[in-house]
């Protein structure tokens, strides 16, 4: 009875947070040139007055504006143009309402929870995602949390009717969270806890894990399939194609790398993590990353990416400017180290994106990079550059269309969203209630 009592109490939470008047975009069937706008191509450069063309989901031209018949034409006269904003570490769709048990799919029991696959639990219809997509923000990389594996991320397009249909990316990256290695302070009747030791051997027990799986990958066939081993297989940069033989000269058969995302905030816990990565030659990708400004030639010079949670935030270390977060992308583009710009908020949940990267140009970037940082940078971080993160021919026309500087929340106002060459609705949750609002009290 207590089953059927939270299955039918679930149902009435999900029709009550229901947009039942938004629909996903169908395919584009018509050819579209945007046109008289400033272009902003996602990797540095404009195009003043410019127009750009696209058909059948895909980019077919992009040039400086000039006459064009027989197509449908948007006239962006005085508009700015931009490539889909990606945000690159969220819950979206797994995380609906923190304090509803029923609405929270986010995390896993256990420790090493490599095969937990956050694509399966996305739920598409979430109410959240309009308000993403009506500020530009068209993808997002989902994360499970939990554990010190928490399994693996995909990247997904934010208008689809089910997870199937938004899959952009699946299982891109397996997520590793080094554990605090900062003891606790004493604080009133708490004692000082040092959890250094506990932290190391769980540390230790994630490369036992790794060990373990390259032993499973030598075995031809396995008596037994290791669904954990099978998931970070991709980790691996190469697998012998020809395992238990004696064969000379067979190349090793090379496969799609998946990233190996490390959650870490300062110095230590970051080196532990890319010390990790190289030992068993991965991809390596910090998120967080608070104290990464502090080591960022060994980042640069070890080929490690950064994306940057909060920057709305206050410093981590009591001796850093109160100002930290702020520079901290300038000083990584200064030292020619990757990196991509999130909003982890919980109040926020994530659509104030745009307003972090904005916040970057504040404090040392030029517009552009900071555009950068939330497009064709994380595009690459996610394995995903070669369709999406900038405007160019042969790509996804995944396109934002604003009235003023999409990184300036006073003049920012998303007119336009194509996904795939999609129109996608810009109507979410919040809209609704304000013209409803308005109605009652007959507000024009």
């Amino acid at each position: 009875m207590k089953h059927i009592l939270t299955i039918f109490f679930s149902i009435i939470i999900l029709n009550a947070f229901s947009q039942e008047t938004v629909y996903p975009a169908k395919i584009q069937t018509e050819t579209i040139a945007l046109t008289n706008a400033t272009i902003h191509i996602g990797n540095g450069d404009i195009i003043e007055n410019g127009m750009i063309v696209f058909s059948k989901g895909k980019i077919i031209d992009i040039r400086p504006t000039a006459p064009i018949a027989d197509i449908k034409v948007i006239d962006c006269k005085g508009k700015h143009i931009y490539p889909g904003l990606i945000t690159p570490h969220t819950d979206l769709g797994l995380n609906e309402i923190n304090s509803t048990r029923a609405m929270l799919d986010v995390r896993e029991l256990g420790e090493i929870n490599a095969n937990i696959r956050s694509i399966i639990a996305y739920n598409s219809d979430s109410k959240v995602i309009g308000t993403l997509r009506s500020n530009g923000i068209l993808f997002a990389n989902i994360v499970p949390q939990g554990g010190i594996i928490s399994g693996s991320s995909s990247v997904v397009q934010l208008d689809a009717w089910n997870w199937e249909d938004a899959a952009y990316k699946t299982d891109g990256g397996i997520h590793f969270r080094v554990p605090n290695l900062t003891p606790r302070r004493a604080f009133w009747f708490m004692p000082a806890v040092n959890n250094t030791n506990t932290a190391y051997e769980r540390i230790e027990n994630v490369r036992k894990f790794f060990n373990e799986a390259k032993a499973y990958y030598a075995i031809a066939k396995p008596e037994n399939t290791n669904l954990k081993f099978e998931a970070v297989k991709g980790l691996f940069t190469e697998i012998d194609a020809y395992p238990n033989t004696n064969w000379k000269g067979v190349k090793k058969a090379l496969r799609p790398q998946q990233n190996f995302f490390i959650h870490a905030e300062t110095v230590k816990e970051i080196q532990i993590g890319v010390e990790l990565a190289k030992e068993f030659q991965f991809k390596a990708t910090i998120i967080g990353g608070t104290d990464s400004w502090m080591i960022a030639d060994y980042l640069k010079e070890n080929n490690v990416a950064v994306i940057l949670n909060q920057m709305h935030s206050l410093p981590v270390i009591q001796d850093d400017d109160i100002d930290q977060p702020y520079k901290t992308p300038y000083l990584l583009q200064k030292a020619g180290v990757l990196f991509a710009i999130g909003d982890v908020d919980a109040n926020t949940k994530g659509r104030n994106l745009l307003f972090n990267a904005g916040t970057s140009a504040a404090y040392g970037l030029t517009k552009e990079q900071a555009l950068q940082a939330i497009t064709l940078n994380a595009a690459k971080i996610l394995g995903i550059e070669d369709k999406t993160g900038s405007l160019e021919k042969g790509k996804d026309a995944n396109i934002v269309v604003s009235e003023g500087d999409i990184l300036d929340m006073k003049s920012s106002n998303v007119v336009y969203a194509f996904i795939q060459g999609r129109e996608v609705s810009l109507d979410n949750k919040q809209k609704q209630l304000y013209e409803r609002y308005k109605y009652k009290y007959g507000i024009k």
